[in-house]
């Protein structure tokens, strides 16, 4: 033990013995008068816990928790690459599962026609998911209307009536409904990139037409009458994100330049010709495969009130160890298949260097105190959670397994490594929830999970409604 250590215990120790009479005055809970008083006067700095004072109120936390160590030993170096151009930013938006998912499959159509870079338009996508979820939203509202607005499952519809959030079955859901644009036809807008005031504008109308269908519903109205109110309301949200977001286009003509800068013909396309035409990529072949620790494995598990379309479904999984998913994951990444996957990154990454490693920041040494949690206790007690999704583009591997990854980000090219991230397994394991992976690469006995009947969590489980 070091000599400021065996200190700080010396005093922990004698400040119990002085306090511990105080404390029982407290004896429902509260902290007594007498108890501060003694833990003041117990209280001491020893010169390590000063020196670290010093520097935390003079300089940032990070900078000084930095672990040099991990940093000096790091490097973007790979073994396999996929072929991936551009890096794309969502901005001060919450769309990250919808630019992984468009990235995803990107990289097809770049090296499919032979372009130097090709996005697809995330807006045109979004604006949907935005007005679809206006609709689950009121759908919801009717489906609850006899319910106390304090009732959980109520309570949780009316904390997010129309958020960014999502996962990658939201642009399956949309794509097969409303097809997809290249972003030039529609193209990012001030309201796309910074959200907030939109959403906060869309949430207020959303929760005063809300109002509006359950008074409708105290005075008697009947549930296909609430359904044709809804559909007046409508309008005015299809208004507000034109108003926001531009209007998306029902037919289009675009053509396009290959790298060697020959021109294709134009073309004239709908959202949905220019999807199943020119992208052909059946998105049904991919599957969420998760790992949600607080579960067991081996379940087929679905999370309620989920999905952002009324009439499709909640989103579901296949819950596994990790050591199941780097495994498939390597498997895909190695047949030159990207890999999206959701993860928190709320912790242990480096903007500057580019580096997702455990213990990148080490507060526990900084701080000279137990910070110690597994990944089950951490998603329970909502320290982690899937929180962002990104996409795996390369590995490095040593003796045929996976050593660190490389991740493409849609945070634009200032950060981590111009956009690209190098990712440790240790970080992955621990802060990594889910894959996004074609079929074919999943074992058998991981696909016949998907065969069991449900099991459903409710969407304040941890592992359901934080990316919504």
């Amino acid at each position: 033990m070091s000599k400021h250590g065996l200190f700080s215990v010396i005093v922990i120790a004698a400040m119990l013995m002085t306090i511990t009479a105080a404390t029982a005055v407290c004896g429902e809970g509260g902290i007594s008068t007498d108890y501060i008083q003694n833990l003041q006067k117990s209280f001491a700095l020893d010169s390590f816990s000063r020196a670290v004072y010093n520097a935390v109120t003079n300089t940032s936390i990070n900078d000084l928790a930095l672990n040099r160590d991990i940093v000096r030993n790091s490097n973007d170096l790979f073994n396999h690459k996929l072929k991936v151009k551009g890096i794309t930013s969502q901005e001060s938006s919450g769309r990250c599962w919808l630019f992984a998912s468009l990235n995803l499959i990107r990289s097809y159509v770049i090296n499919k026609y032979k372009m130097d870079d090709f996005e697809f338009s995330q807006n045109y996508l979004a604006f949907w998911d935005k007005f679809e979820k206006a609709n689950t939203f009121l759908e919801y509202i009717i489906e609850f209307r006899d319910r106390d607005p304090l009732d959980r499952e109520l309570e949780s519809i009316l904390e997010s009536p129309d958020g960014d959030g999502g996962y990658f079955r939201y642009t399956v859901d949309l794509i097969g409904k409303y097809g997809a644009v290249p972003k030039d036809i529609m193209p990012e807008t001030k309201s796309s990139g910074h959200t907030a005031l939109m959403n906060k504008i869309l949430a207020l109308k959303l929760r005063h037409n809300a109002g509006t269908l359950r008074q409708m519903y105290k005075n008697g109205s009947t549930v296909e009458e609430l359904r044709k109110a809804k559909e007046g309301m409508l309008p005015d949200i299809y208004r507000l994100l034109v108003i926001n977001l531009g209007e998306p286009p029902t037919e289009f003509t675009w053509r396009y330049k290959t790298n060697d800068s020959t021109l294709s013909d134009p073309k004239q396309y709908t959202p949905q010709s220019f999807y199943k035409d020119f992208v052909g990529i059946d998105l049904s072949e991919y599957v969420n495969i998760f790992n949600n620790p607080t579960k067991e494995y081996g379940l087929h598990i679905k999370g309620a009130l989920s999905r952002n379309m009324y009439d499709r479904e909640d989103i579901d999984y296949a819950n596994v160890s990790m050591d199941v998913i780097r495994q498939i994951a390597l498997k895909s990444v190695l047949n030159d298949d990207p890999v999206a996957f959701s993860a928190d990154v709320s912790e242990d990454q480096d903007s500057k260097q580019g580096i997702m490693a455990k213990g990148v920041y080490d507060y526990q040494g900084l701080f000279d105190t137990d910070l110690g949690m597994d990944k089950t206790t951490r998603a329970l007690l909502r320290q982690n959670s899937a929180n962002h999704l990104m996409v795996i583009v390369g590995v490095d591997t040593t003796d045929g397994k996976s050593a660190k990854w490389r991740v493409e980000n849609s945070w634009g090219e200032k950060s981590g490594d111009k956009g690209y991230w190098t990712m440790y397994n240790d970080w992955f394991d621990m802060y990594g929830y889910n894959i996004i992976v074609k079929k074919k690469y999943v074992p058998k006995d991981v696909m016949k999970i998907f065969d069991k009947e449900p099991v459903v969590i409710p969407y304040w489980d941890p592992m359901t409604g934080k990316l919504r």
